[in-house]
């Protein structure tokens, strides 16, 4: 089968490399390390505070070129060491969850802000090829504590792009919710539908962006290419209303009420960044402003 633009593009740049993946052990990481293991990469280096998840993943993906690096990204000294002679660096690790980062604010700031600066400065001393911030579509009009730490993360990153280049490129990927991700609504639907309980929404009209986790992976792989000066990448994706996603659960529901900053609808781009953005045929794509 011929390889697209994309896949050639892709395995171009990702040959014989080193890649670090922080927060590699997650839902979106672990999917993100088994695709990367298909190209011909030197090696991936992957850093989790999750030993459990690290274990797991060295027994789904036994691969002689997998690093598994216990560490946390408030750890200068660890990310250092796990940073030396890499290529390319995919920042995944991130507070995420809306109820938990909004009762643990310290903890979320020290990660999800604090952990990028401390990869940013690694990265200003390592000098690798290319850095690739994960971020998400609630840093667009952010109302929760999450959204405004990820907001700062594209924030620092487009500032890197456009002050630390050369050596290094920096760009963000930005997008909605993955459906196999841990600890989404769609786990709390199968565990209400196992026990016989109507499942949980927040509003009868709230709605989201969603993809699944493969479309995620190929999206921050084909990114890669691209990186050049602190651009953020926006797939184009589909807007859905959770009412309709659980029917593929069932039909009984109960209405629990908008958490702490929630809306009821999310966007990709603020209407600045739309009327600005750079639109491909699968993509946006948001220059900075120097």
């Amino acid at each position: 089968m011929k390889k697209s633009n994309k896949q050639t593009a892709a395995v171009t740049e990702l040959k014989n490399k080193i890649i670090l993946v922080t927060g590699g052990a997650g839902s979106v990481g672990t999917a993100l390390t088994k695709k990367l293991l298909e190209f011909p990469i030197k090696q991936i280096r992957v850093i989790d505070i999750d030993e459990h998840a690290l274990f797991k993943l060295k027994r789904e993906c036994d691969d002689k070129r997998l690093r598994l690096l216990l560490g946390n990204i408030l750890d200068k000294e660890r990310i250092d060491m796990a940073s030396k002679n890499i290529d390319i660096l995919i920042h995944t690790a991130a507070i995420k969850n809306i109820e938990i980062s909004e009762f643990n604010p310290i903890e979320t700031i020290d990660t999800n802000v604090n952990g990028t600066v401390n990869l940013i400065k690694m990265v200003m001393k390592n000098k690798p090829k290319k850095f690739l911030n994960v971020s998400t579509d609630k840093v667009v009009e952010s109302s929760t504590l999450y959204g405004v730490t990820k907001l700062l993360g594209e924030k620092i990153t487009t500032w890197a792009g456009i002050h630390l280049n050369p050596p290094t490129k920096f760009a963000s990927v930005r997008f909605g919710n993955v459906i196999e991700t841990r600890g989404n609504v769609f786990e709390i639907w199968a565990k209400e539908k196992s026990n016989n309980l109507p499942l949980s929404i927040t509003h009868e009209e709230m709605e989201r962006y969603f993809f699944h986790i493969n479309e995620a992976v190929d999206f921050i792989i084909n990114s890669i290419p691209l990186i050049n000066t602190g651009e953020t990448f926006i797939p184009k994706m589909k807007k859905m209303k959770m009412k309709e996603l659980l029917k593929d659960y069932s039909s009984q529901y109960k209405v629990i009420g908008l958490r702490k900053g929630e809306k009821l609808s999310e966007e990709l781009m603020t209407r600045e960044e739309r009327k600005n953005a750079i639109e491909k045929k699968n993509m946006w794509i948001i220059k900075p402003k120097n």
